[in-house]
């Protein structure tokens, strides 16, 4: 790979992303300097079409590379999985093919990644925006996959010390299972990808099977067993050019990829007999000397690429790379398939044919389990709802009766411990291992408990889908991971003795879930901070079994000791916040400061979930309604870009919202309007006044003689 490569890739940038990749915001400086800008804007684009597969213009608007992009310059949100995936890219572009990647980009690369954990999206810029609302449902199906991808326009691998400080940051991530991870996709991953599957260079390849077999009719295939260092060294030379063919790629932090991965580092003896094997289509197949079946033998292949079995190269080489000690130990097994005496488009079925059987899960197995079929037989003789066993079967409407997974959530979240809820919220699979199954579902479920536990952990859900439009940062976060932490909390809180006894009224207990609410959120906030830190990430809280085991207890003393619940900071609260903004009146402060120069841009940017619900769309059709110019002005300061009318911060909020949704109501507009890179109006004030009061304070303090 060379500088003539880097042109290929330069001029595939230029061809596909100009005039549609966002510049506006480079108008100002010289060209050369703004086209390299655009170049590494253009590769940041490349990336998330490697990551996920999208037309030119869906991969433009991923890229909000700019001011507040705080270490991130490009997102892909995929929810159609049954995980969703998150991709977030850092971009560097570099004629010379040495983008530099070093310690000060992971850090702000790391502080971005925190930042949307929080739910912080207000601190990102505009073109960041359009994705907040795919970001939101990605948090609300469950526990993203998130993966970090360093798009890097160089040639020399990544420096040892920066990959070990990726690494050991990435891992605080992942204490309790793998969250977080990361790709390093440089000049070679790009130059195949503009060149495209099609185009992809021919793959020649030496491999040698231990135990091999063949089929000779109708067409030529052999099989076999390779070891894991062998598997390992064929992806590290040739790495995705392997999956050409593949319709799935190497989807790196999938479950599966996950699983397999620790198969090999916790159990490579195992190995062998745990996986599907990889399969291999070839142009042809060569024998290397005398090849006696049964025995070892190596083959030249020619025009190679794994059809099926992706995931299991990628993660077998991450393995021995992470440990090759223990990797080693491992083996798989192979096929290789000749396509040189098959009728065309025979190799097309294989790939589609062994990429599109649907896997068997864990819960299927519970299916068939004769205590899940006699909790359906009794929701219906007994309470005449039905209960759905079966992975595909239509789900009941909430009111016609429930599903087994629901089920298993809410019989988690009200187990005696809370380790059973933290498992439920980091994985759903993790409640159909056979010791986690029979410690929730027990030996005879009682139909009444299961039920009156799967209303109970709806009525949660629904109190605090209505609390979280007015909350903000953790408390908002709480609001969002913490369901079922806050479910078990509640739980214990409730009279359950007669919880069995069909005769109890469960609706007076009911009724007091969303009082009961708010209480236990603001506890297991403050237990949260309490125990393990008042900057630790939320959703690492309630996933991890240790801590929320901690939170827990400490949340469930606070609720018994007929305490008042811990008021919760104002800045975690819509009215409060706006409140403070209020205060001295924060657009007066900032005008009284010159703390903005005249003529600055701001940006709107929705802070709470009814304003993204609300004005996502109206604001997406004509962007000049995020936009206004400041002035320094007793009154109406902004000059709103959409009609040039001059506003207060909060008036023209209120104006821009009733547009939107039709709904009239006063609003605190300095939360909304920013200063790039600097932050909110009621921010920049609240700086005002700290610098004011500290100047008071060393004027008033006593001169020391």
């Amino acid at each position: 790979m060379s500088v003539v490569h880097v042109r290929y890739v330069r001029k595939a940038i230029e061809d596909r992303f100009t005039n549609l990749i966002d510049m506006s915001d480079k108008t100002g400086i010289p060209l050369d300097k703004r086209h390299q800008e655009f170049l590494s804007r253009g590769l940041a684009a490349l990336a998330v079409q490697a990551e996920h597969p999208c037309s030119d213009p869906d991969a433009s608007l991923g890229v909000f590379d700019g001011r507040d992009d705080w270490g991130l310059d490009a997102i892909a949100v995929d929810t159609r999985a049954s995980q969703p995936r998150i991709c977030l890219v850092q971009a560097k572009w570099s004629d010379r093919a040495k983008g530099g990647f070093g310690h000060d980009e992971v850090h702000k690369m790391l502080h971005g990644l925190d930042l949307i954990l929080d739910l912080e999206f207000a601190r990102f810029n505009l073109r960041f925006q359009r994705h907040v609302s795919a970001l939101e449902q990605a948090f609300d199906l469950g526990t993203p996959k998130i993966t970090l991808v360093l798009a890097l326009m160089r040639t020399d691998p990544l420096n040892q010390d920066v990959r070990q400080l990726l690494e050991e940051k990435i891992a605080k991530y992942n204490q309790v299972e793998e969250m977080v991870d990361y790709k390093f996709l440089d000049l070679q991953d790009f130059h195949r990808t503009i060149l495209g599957d099609a185009a992809a260079p021919r793959i020649e390849a030496r491999m040698r099977l231990e135990g091999f077999g063949h089929e000779t009719v109708p067409y030529k295939a052999i099989y076999g067993t390779m070891t894991v260092p062998n598997i390992a060294d064929l992806f590290t030379e040739y790495r995705r050019g392997l999956f050409a063919r593949n319709i799935r790629d190497s989807l790196d932090l999938t479950d599966v990829n996950v699983k397999i991965r620790n198969t090999l580092l916790e159990q490579p003896e195992h190995f062998w007999y745990f996986s599907n094997g990889i399969t291999v289509l070839c142009d042809s197949i060569k024998s290397l000397g005398k090849a006696v079946p049964g025995g070892v033998a190596e083959f030249q292949l020619a025009g190679v690429s794994v059809v099926n079995g992706a995931q299991t190269v990628s993660a077998i080489h991450k393995a021995y790379t992470h440990d090759p000690d223990t990797a080693q130990r491992g083996r798989v097994l192979v096929r290789l398939i000749s396509l040189e005496d098959c009728p065309e488009g025979f190799g097309d079925k294989v790939t589609t044919s062994t990429n599109t059987q649907n896997p068997i899960e864990d819960r299927d197995f519970k299916s068939l389990d004769p205590v899940q079929a006699r909790l359906r037989d009794e929701f219906v003789l007994v309470l005449s709802l039905r209960y759905v066993i079966k992975r595909g079967e239509p789900r009941p409407e909430p009111e016609h009766g429930s599903s087994i997974t629901e089920a298993a959530e809410a019989l988690a979240a009200a187990h005696t411990e809370a380790v059973y809820a933290a498992l439920a919220k980091r994985d759903l699979s993790e409640l159909w291992q056979d010791d986690v199954y029979v410690e929730i579902f027990g030996s005879a479920p009682n139909v009444h408990r299961v039920w009156r536990c799967v209303l109970l952990l709806r009525a949660v859900r629904a109190r605090l889908a209505e609390l979280r439009d007015g909350l903000l940062s953790r408390a908002m976060a709480v609001a969002g991971y913490g369901d079922l932490l806050i479910t078990h909390v509640i739980y214990r809180q409730l009279n359950t003795q007669g919880i069995t006894d069909p005769d109890t009224d469960w609706n007076a207990q009911l009724s007091r879930v969303p009082a009961l609410v708010e209480d236990a959120l603001a506890w297991c906030l403050h237990a949260i901070d309490a125990e393990i830190g008042p900057s630790s990430h939320i959703v690492a809280a309630v996933r991890n079994t240790e801590r929320i085991q901690r939170a827990a207890r400490s949340a469930i003393r606070g609720m018994a000791s007929g305490r008042s619940a811990p008021e919760l900071n104002s800045d975690y609260q819509v009215s409060g916040a706006e409140a403070k903004g209020r205060q001295v009146d924060a657009a007066k402060t900032l005008v009284t400061a010159r703390r903005i120069p005249d003529g600055t841009a701001l940006e709107f940017r929705p802070v709470t979930r009814p304003e993204r619900r609300e004005m996502a769309e109206w604001l997406a059709e004509d962007p000049s309604r995020s936009l206004a110019i400041w002035r320094n002005s007793a009154k109406d300061q902004l000059q709103w870009q959409a009609d040039g009318q001059w506003y207060s911060p909060s008036r023209l909020v209120r104006v821009m919202r009733k547009m939107a949704s039709g709904k009239d109501q006063s609003v605190q507009g300095t939360l909304n309007w920013y200063v790039p890179d600097e932050g909110s109006l009621k921010d920049l004030a609240d700086n005002v006044r700290a610098e004011k009061d500290l100047v008071a304070d060393e004027t008033e303090a006593p001169e020391i003689v």
